[in-house]
């Protein structure tokens, strides 16, 4: 639904988001027979896909995890690495072919109790109500930026790493990265090659591989059965929002590693703590944090070793080159970013999630959905599509479907108890 004549006052179920999770929703409600409505503030579904990413970007998970319920992938190529431009298409196409009822361009503005227990949701278009409330709006609502940013020089260009799309949109002038997690490291690199002098301020991520022993990653994770962990499983409820892992979404054999960025130019930094006059303050911790991810590398193969070892599989062997460049270097305390000739700032630091709109004592102190599997102790909310809402891939391609699944289940469940009272 692409027009304003098409919106409704009433429905019985509400989908807020049309990304990958909120589709998926809708497609489990049509295969259910529940009306419902997906409201997108955009004007196009999974437009994350291709607003909030660089122009080279690929999934870093082979193609053969794009598991969306009713477009499986089934393309010649189950082992490459899908652009953006063609995960973005996907989602238009299954839009059309489940004649998904979306409406576009519609931004709601507050979720709120309303009459015999339905919800009152205020949009920028008029009040709805509904039965049941899905919310689909992921975990990345507010680009994360320090407010120490206005340290640097006016002069000093800062984008977050949503609006970096290629390094021609730079200066020649060097650029600093803040952030080594998926974006920061890929970014850095991708600058890097195109002959600009990078610096990078290298946090606590880890470190995985493309390939080892003739598998990608991708498949030992599901083998280890790391990506079905439940969240209940974590040893601390944080650590669903560490960073990601560092890997690249390629298979030329060139993987991702910060002592090799050192080896290729990159300087390498401490943590960023404070930037005052143009000068950036840094954590003594880079040596730390490589050994933070060597480690993390170390686990994941021994745990495929093991696997491979108890399971007696015909793997190939495999020893990864043991890099050790990145400890050459100065542990630096501050640098002189005008000295240093940086010219361009980006912030490679994640994003802050607001649920503000929804007003509900659902939430735990830091503003994550208490929730089991989706399911809240507010009668008819649910959310989809969060990380570790239940598994490890519950935010990913490979197992939103899951959850979606799980949570229409018990749409389905209290609609056919309210009618049968």
């Amino acid at each position: 639904m692409n027009h304003r004549s098409s919106f409704i006052n009433t429905v019985d179920t509400l989908v807020i988001g049309a990304g990958q999770a909120g589709l998926v929703t809708s497609y489990h409600l049509r295969s259910h027979g529940i009306e419902h409505l997906v409201i997108e503030s955009e004007g196009r579904p999974a437009h994350k896909w291709t607003d909030r990413l660089w122009d080279s970007f690929t999934l870093v998970t082979p193609n053969w995890t794009f598991r969306i319920p009713g477009a499986e992938y089934d393309g010649t190529d189950p082992h490459g690495f899908m652009t953006k431009a063609e995960v973005a298409a996907r989602f238009k196409a299954y839009v059309a072919k489940y004649q998904l009822p979306v409406l576009y361009n519609t931004r709601v503005l507050s979720v709120t109790a309303g009459v015999d227990d339905d919800f009152e949701v205020e949009t920028n278009a008029g009040k709805m109500r509904a039965k049941q409330v899905v919310m689909a709006t992921g975990l990345f609502q507010t680009s994360r930026i320090p407010s120490f940013e206005r340290g640097f020089s006016s002069h000093v260009r800062q984008l977050h790493s949503s609006e970096y799309k290629n390094p021609e949109q730079l200066g020649r002038g060097a650029v600093l990265v803040v952030g080594s997690s998926q974006s920061g490291a890929q970014i850095a690199d991708e600058i890097n090659r195109s002959n600009r002098k990078v610096f990078l301020c290298v946090g606590e991520s880890g470190r995985a591989p493309r390939r080892y022993r003739g598998k990608d990653s991708s498949e030992w994770l599901e083998l280890l059965g790391l990506a079905d962990k439940t969240v209940d499983q974590l040893m601390s409820p944080g650590i669903k929002f560490a960073a990601n892992p560092h890997i690249v979404g390629r298979s030329d054999g060139r993987d991702i590693n910060l002592h090799r960025f050192h080896r290729d130019g990159i300087t390498l930094l401490g943590r960023l703590m404070d930037v005052r006059n143009s000068t950036i303050y840094l954590a003594p911790d880079l040596h730390r944090n490589l050994k933070l991810a060597d480690e993390f590398e170390k686990s994941l193969l021994e745990q495929i070793d093991q696997y491979i070892a108890e399971h007696r599989l015909d793997c190939e062997s495999q020893r990864l080159t043991q890099w050790k460049d990145g400890f050459e270097c100065e542990q630096l305390s501050s640098l002189d970013a005008t000295r240093e000739g940086i010219e361009t700032v980006i912030w490679a630091t994640g994003y802050r999630f607001d649920f503000s709109l929804v007003d509900f004592p659902v939430f735990d102190e830091d503003g994550y959905p208490v929730q089991k599997r989706g399911v809240t102790a507010q009668p008819g909310l649910y959310f989809v599509g969060l990380p570790w809402l239940y598994k490890q891939k519950s935010g990913l391609l490979g197992g939103v479907g899951d959850d979606a699944a799980h949570v229409v289940s018990e749409i389905v469940r209290r609609t056919s108890a309210v009618r049968h009272g």
